[in-house]
C-alpha cells in the first residue's frame, strides 16, 4: 500500500499565475472550499514576464476605442481562427476586470487627468495597454495574490500535479509529489480548474522558465479532453539573442510601444518592407500620411514595428537568412534616439536593468540585439466560452493552457485580461459545478497506487539520463517545428519524437526522491513529449501559412482552412487522433464589424 497526504476540496485550481490566481478567488466568493496548487512558489509565475500591460477598451487615451474595436483587432491578429465567443467576451469584460484589478489595490501610470493610461502594442488600432512601467504582470500577481490570501485560501507550493482522478467520465480530483520530499499528495474534489500556463521547455530557445513543460495539455489530454490549435506557436520578435546564457529572455513589446524601431545591419528600417496588405491599406484609409507610417514620433500606434508578433518575428527571421542581420543573428532594436534617457529610464526601468546588468549594454545610448524567441502557445484545451468547462465533466481550464481565444496568433496585452477574464469565469463555473455535486468524491487508491509506480521506476532502469533526452526534444523542436515548417522536417519531427519516447521510457535517475531535479525532469518528459507531439502532428495537418504557424511549402493562407480548427485528443489505443473540426458560426451583426466601411 502507497502511503500518501490527502486534502478534500470543493474546487481545486492547478497553477497559480494570473488566472489560477483569478479562478481561486472567484470559486471561493463563490463559497466553494478552494485550494490553489503551484509548482513554484507563489508569485514565480510567468504572467509577471507580461511587461508591456493589460489590453482593455477603457477609452482613456483614445475615446472612440471600444470593445468592438479591440474584438475585431483580436480576430484579425489571430488571423480569424479564434473562437469569436471568446473574442466577444474577452472585449466586452476587459474594461471591467481591469477597474475591479485597480479596486484591489494595482496601481496603474496615470494620464494627465488621472485617469488610467494606455500604452500602444502591436496589432491594436487604438492606444489600450493599461500597464505599470514595464512592471505590470508583476503588479498584477502582486495584487491578485494578496487578495487570495486575504480570502483564507489555502496554498501548497512546490508540489507537482502529475495525474487528474477519475471516476468513470468525471474527473475527481488531482495527484503529485512535493517537489522538496518526493512524497505523494492526493487531491479530491468535486472539480478542478487548470491553469498550468504553456509548453516553451519543449523548445531551446524561450522565454519560458523551467515550470513551462506543458502539464495542463496533457493533464486534460490523458484525462480525455480535446486540444485544438496546437500548431499554432508563437514566437515572440524580440527576445534577448546575446550573450548565450541569457538568450531567449524576453525584450517587452513596451519598447516598441514606447517609440522603438526595429533595424537591420545596414541601419535600415526593414519594417516598412513588410506590410501586409490589409494593414496598409486601412493606414490609408483612415490615417493621413503625417498621422501614419512615416511619422510615427507623437502617435507609434500604427508604425510597421508594432505589427503582430507572427508578421514581425517572421520579418526578423528573413532579414536574418538575407545576410543582414546583427553579428549575433537577430536585429537591433533601437529606443535611444527616439527618447531620452529619462524617458526610457523612467518608462521601461525592468529592460533598462536587464541588458546592463545581463548584457553590459545601456539601452539609453546603444541599440538592443533581439530576435525571436518560443513565447506563447495559442493552442490548448478545448474550452467552453462562457464557463470555461472542458469537454470532461468536473474539468475547467483558463489561462495559456486554454485554447480558442487567441486564434492563430495572440495579440500583445490580450494575455493579461485574458487570464482575468477566463480566469474569473472558469473559477464560477467550477464552484457551480461543484455545487451540483452532492459530496467530495471517495479517492480510487488504485489510481493512486499505478501513477506512484510509474513515477518511481525510473530509479531502477539502467539507461541514460533524462537531460540527454530533453536536450535532444528541444534542438529538434527548435530545428523542425520553429518559426518556419516545412512537409520534410515535419516528417522527421514526428519520427524523431516515436525515437525519443521510447528513449524517456528507459531513462535512468540515481539518488533518492527527495531534493532530486533529474527526477522531476523525468517526471516532466511524458509531458513535454506528448505535447511536442501535439505540435508536430497539427502542424503537418494544416497545410497553409496563418499566424504562428508557417509551412514554407505552403506560404499563403487558405480559405479551406480558413473555417476550421484542428482537433487532438487521446484514441481508445492511447495512441493520438488528429482531426478537423469547423470553427463556431459567427453571428451576423459581428461579422459586419469586418465589412469595409465599419466604424469599428
Amino acid at each position: 500500500m502507497v502511503n500518501f497526504e490527502r486534502h478534500e476540496y470543493d474546487v481545486i485550481v492547478i497553477g497559480a499565475g494570473g488566472a489560477g490566481l483569478r479562478a481561486a478567488i472567484e470559486a471561493s466568493a463563490q463559497g466553494a472550499r478552494t485550494a490553489l496548487i503551484c509548482k513554484s512558489l507563489l508569485g514565480k509565475a510567468h504572467t509577471v514576464m507580461a511587461e508591456g500591460g493589460i489590453a482593455a477598451s477603457l477609452g482613456n487615451v483614445w475615446p472612440q476605442d471600444n470593445w468592438q474595436v479591440h474584438f475585431r483587432d483580436t480576430m484579425r491578429g489571430g488571423k480569424m481562427l479564434n473562437n469569436w465567443r471568446m473574442a466577444q467576451l474577452h472585449a466586452q469584460e476587459a474594461p471591467d476586470r481591469v477597474r475591479e484589478l485597480e479596486s484591489w489595490g494595482a496601481l496603474f501610470d496615470r494620464t494627465s487627468d488621472g485617469k488610467i493610461l494606455q500604452r500602444d502594442f502591436g496589432g491594436h488600432r487604438y492606444a489600450r495597454l493599461a500597464h505599470v512601467g514595464d512592471r505590470t504582470g508583476l503588479e498584477m500577481i502582486r495584487t491578485l495574490q494578496q487578495n487570495a490570501v486575504h480570502k483564507g485560501i489555502d496554498v501548497y507550493m512546490e508540489c507537482t500535479i502529475t495525474q487528474l482522478l477519475k471516476s468513470g467520465d468525471r474527473v475527481t480530483g488531482a495527484m503529485g509529489y512535493w517537489r522538496e520530499s518526493g512524497n505523494t499528495i492526493v487531491f479530491a474534489a468535486k472539480s478542478v480548474v487548470l491553469a498550468t500556463g504553456g509548453v516553451g521547455k519543449a523548445f531551446s530557445v524561450t522565454s519560458n522558465s523551467w515550470e513551462y513543460t506543458g502539464d495542463g495539455h496533457s493533464l486534460a489530454y490523458w484525462a480525455g479532453a480535446e486540444l485544438i490549435d496546437m500548431e499554432c506557436v508563437q514566437f515572440h520578435p524580440t527576445g534577448m539573442v546575446w550573450p548565450p546564457s541569457v538568450r531567449g529572455i524576453l525584450v517587452t513589446e513596451g519598447v516598441r510601444g514606447d517609440g522603438g524601431t526595429l533595424r537591420n545591419s545596414d541601419g535600415e528600417r526593414f519594417m516598412f518592407n513588410y506590410i501586409p496588405d490589409f494593414f496598409a491599406a486601412e493606414t490609408a484609409d483612415t490615417i493621413d500620411e503625417a498621422d501614419g507610417w512615416y511619422d510615427d514620433k507623437v502617435k507609434n500606434r500604427r508604425t510597421p514595428d508594432l505589427l503582430p508578433r507572427d508578421e514581425v518575428a517572421r520579418a526578423i527571421n528573413a532579414e536574418v537568412k538575407a545576410g543582414r542581420g546583427t553579428p549575433h543573428g537577430g536585429a537591433f532594436l533601437d529606443i535611444s534616439s527616439r527618447r531620452s534617457a529619462d524617458y526610457i529610464r523612467r518608462r521601461l526601468p525592468s529592460m533598462y536593468h536587464q541588458f546592463k546588468q545581463l548584457a553590459d549594454v545601456d539601452i539609453t545610448a546603444q541599440a538592443m540585439e533581439v530576435g525571436p524567441t518560443m513565447h506563447y502557445i495559442m493552442g490548448g484545451i478545448r474550452v467552453e466560452a462562457d464557463t470555461a468547462a472542458t469537454t470532461v465533466p468536473g474539468l475547467f481550464a483558463a489561462g495559456e493552457c486554454a485554447g480558442g481565444m487567441h486564434g492563430a496568433n495572440r495579440l500583445g496585452g490580450n494575455s493579461l485580461s485574458d487570464l482575468l477574464v477566463f480566469g474569473r469565469r472558469a473559477g464560477l463555473g467550477a464552484a457551480e459545478d461543484a455545487a451540483a455535486q452532492s459530496a467530495v468524491p471517495e479517492v480510487d487508491e488504485s489510481q493512486v497506487e499505478e501513477v506512484v509506480a510509474g513515477m518511481r521506476e525510473p530509479f531502477g532502469r539502467s539507461g541514460e539520463g533524462p537531460y540527454e533526452v530533453h536536450s535532444d526534444l528541444q534542438d529538434m523542436m527548435q530545428k523542425n517545428v520553429g518559426i518556419i515548417r516545412t512537409e520534410v522536417e515535419l516528417d522527421e519531427a514526428v519520427n524523431r519524437l516515436q525515437d525519443l519516447k521510447n528513449r524517456s521510457k528507459d531513462v535512468m535517475v540515481s539518488g533518492h526522491q527527495q531534493y532530486n531535479p533529474g527526477w522531476h525532469l523525468a517526471m516532466d518528459l511524458e509531458s513535454l513529449l506528448t505535447v511536442s507531439e501535439a505540435i508536430a502532428r497539427a502542424a503537418h495537418m494544416r497545410k497553409e501559412s496563418r499566424g504562428g504557424h508557417t509551412r514554407d511549402d505552403y506560404p499563403d493562407p487558405s480559405d479551406e482552412w480558413a473555417v476550421q480548427n484542428i482537433c487532438i485528443k487521446q484514441g481508445d489505443n492511447g495512441g493520438m487522433e488528429v482531426s478537423t473540426t469547423p470553427l463556431p458560426q459567427m453571428p451576423e451583426e459581428l461579422k459586419e464589424l469586418f465589412e469595409e466601411g465599419s466604424n469599428a
